[in-house]
C-alpha cells in the first residue's frame, strides 16, 4: 500500500525548513537544507510513497515548482494571506513548515496558480517591458519635479523632446541642478531605447501563441494588452466561469448580508431586503485589472463598444458603473474566445452580460 506523505517547506534565501507528516499527522522527519537546486532535489528523491508538497507563494515559488513538480505527486503553492493559523502561537521556521504540512494534510490551503507551460518566456518579457515602463515614468516625473520645484510650467511632453532640450536646460540656472537634469535626460533616453527593444521582443514572443491573433481582433485591446493577458492568464481553462475570471481581475462586486431569514407562522422565510454592496474585491491580479480598466475607457469613447456603453447610460447607470460594466464585458469576451479560439463577434455584446 502506497503511503501518503505531506511535506511543508518554509523557504528563505539561505535555508529551507522541511517537515514531513504521515496520513495520521505524525511527524516522520524534519530537516534544514540549503536553498540550492541539487540539495533540494536530492532530499525529495529520497522520499518514498506518494508525496504531497506545499510552500507559500514568494520569489522562489516558480523556481521550486519547476524543479519539484516532476518529483512529487502534487504541489500546492499556497496563498500566505489565507494562512491565518500561522500567525497564532509561537513562530519559527520549523513550526511554520509543520503548520503548512498540517494544513495541506487537512486540505485547508488556498492555492496559487503555477504551471510549467510555454508562457514562461513571454512572462519574462512582459515583466521586463513593464519594469522599464515604470522606470521611464519615474525618471520623467523626476525631470518635471525639478521644473515644478522652481515654479516653471512643464505640462505635456515638450520638456522631454530632444529638439527643445537645450531651451529647457537653460531654464535652470544652478550648475549642480543643471548637471543633474542633463544626466536624467541621458538616463531617460537610454531607458527609452531599452523599452523599445523590450517591446519588440515581447510582441515577437507573443505572436508565437495561437491566441494572439484571435484576441487582437477584440476592439480596444491592442498588441501590448493582448501580450499581457496571455502572459498572465496562461491557461484560460482554469477559470470555469466568467465570474471566477472577474474575481481574478478585481471586477467582482463584494456583497454583505446578515439576518437573512426569519420565522413566520412556524416557517422559515427569507427576509426581503436590498443586498448591501461593498465595492469590488480587493484581492486580485493588478496587471489584468489595469489592462481591462484602460481598455474599457477606450471602449466607452470609440469603436463597436460605444453604442453598448451609451445603452448602459440610458438605463440610468452612473459613469463609474458603466466603466466597470464595460471592463466586465471585455473580460467575459476575452475569456470566451480565449477558451474557444473563435474570432470576435459583435453579437457577443448582447449575449454576454
Amino acid at each position: 500500500m502506497i503511503q501518503n506523505k505531506y511535506v511543508g517547506l518554509d523557504v528563505h534565501q539561505a535555508s529551507i525548513s522541511i517537515a514531513v507528516l504521515d496520513e495520521q499527522g505524525k511527524m516522520l522527519s524534519q530537516a534544514i537544507i540549503k536553498t540550492e537546486a541539487t540539495t533540494i532535489t536530492d532530499f525529495f528523491k529520497g522520499l518514498s510513497g506518494s508525496v504531497h508538497l506545499t510552500f507559500e507563494e514568494g520569489c522562489h515559488a516558480q523556481w521550486l515548482f519547476d524543479i519539484l513538480s516532476p518529483l512529487v505527486s502534487r504541489v500546492v503553492v499556497c496563498n500566505p494571506k489565507h494562512n491565518k493559523l500561522l500567525l497564532s502561537g509561537n513562530k519559527s521556521d520549523s513550526l511554520d513548515a509543520q503548520n503548512l504540512a498540517t494544513l495541506l494534510r487537512g486540505n485547508l490551503l488556498k492555492s496559487v496558480f503555477h504551471s510549467t507551460d510555454s508562457c514562461a518566456a513571454l512572462k519574462e518579457r512582459v515583466r521586463l517591458y513593464e519594469s522599464l515602463t515604470e522606470d521611464m515614468t519615474r525618471i520623467s516625473n523626476r525631470i518635471k519635479a525639478m521644473f515644478r520645484s522652481r515654479g516653471i510650467a512643464c505640462a505635456g511632453r515638450l520638456p522631454y523632446q530632444k529638439a527643445h532640450r537645450e531651451q529647457w536646460l537653460a531654464k535652470i540656472q544652478e550648475p549642480g541642478a543643471q548637471a543633474r537634469l542633463a544626466l536624467l535626460y541621458q538616463q531617460r533616453d537610454f531607458l527609452k531605447q531599452l523599452r523599445r527593444r523590450a517591446k519588440l521582443e515581447m510582441l515577437q514572443e507573443a505572436k508565437r501563441h495561437r491566441a494572439f491573433k484571435v484576441l487582437l481582433k477584440v476592439p480596444t485591446l491592442g498588441p501590448i494588452r493582448v501580450a499581457q493577458i496571455i502572459a498572465t492568464v496562461s491557461s484560460p481553462q482554469r477559470f470555469r466561469t466568467k465570474r471566477q475570471f472577474w474575481t481574478y481581475c478585481g471586477l467582482a462586486v463584494v456583497r454583505r448580508t446578515s439576518a437573512d431569514y426569519e420565522f413566520k407562522d412556524g416557517c422559515v422565510k427569507k427576509v426581503a431586503k436590498a443586498t448591501a454592496t461593498r465595492g469590488l474585491n480587493r484581492n486580485f491580479n493588478h496587471r489584468l485589472k489595469q489592462v481591462f480598466k484602460s481598455a474599457a475607457l477606450d471602449a466607452i469613447r470609440r469603436g463597436q463598444f460605444k453604442k453598448y456603453s451609451q445603452h448602459q447610460k440610458e438605463r440610468g447607470l452612473k459613469a463609474e458603473l458603466v466603466r466597470v460594466q464595460m471592463a466586465r464585458k471585455l473580460a467575459a469576451i476575452v475569456l470566451a474566445i480565449f477558451k474557444s479560439g473563435e474570432e470576435f463577434d459583435e453579437a457577443r455584446l448582447t449575449c454576454l452580460s
